[in-house]
């Protein structure tokens, strides 16, 4: 079970990200946001759809997944198939935001391209 002062913790990082990494110029076009399932948190893009913009598409961009044993999270990327894997160049942390950090980052160009 996540506990409540982590998911706070966690809440704030993920909102100040992705209020942060999209412009307010183009969220008409794009934005981030996150959905949480247990102790796992997936970083959402979401686009209008070419042929109906009214509607929204979204892409899993990252996911987080919180060890209670181990009070760390870990991040993971998602490969075509929406199959997810640990992303191997990061450690496990204590707080979510240096794995933002890394997204942010992104020297392999496999998050946010």
């Amino acid at each position: 079970m996540l506990p409540k002062k982590e998911l706070l913790l966690a809440e704030q990082s993920l909102n100040r990200y992705c209020e942060n990494r999209i412009p307010a110029r183009v969220r008409d076009k794009v934005r981030l946001t996150y959905r949480w399932r247990g102790n796992t948190v997936t970083l959402i893009e979401e686009r209008p759809y070419f042929r109906d913009p009214k509607r929204w598409t979204s892409h899993a961009v990252a996911q987080f997944r919180y060890s209670a044993n181990e009070k760390r999270w870990t991040l993971y990327w998602a490969d075509r198939n929406s199959r997810w894997h640990l992303y191997d160049d990061a450690e496990p942390a204590i707080a979510i935001q240096s794995l933002l950090d890394e997204i942010n980052r992104d020297p392999t160009h496999i998050f946010l391209g």
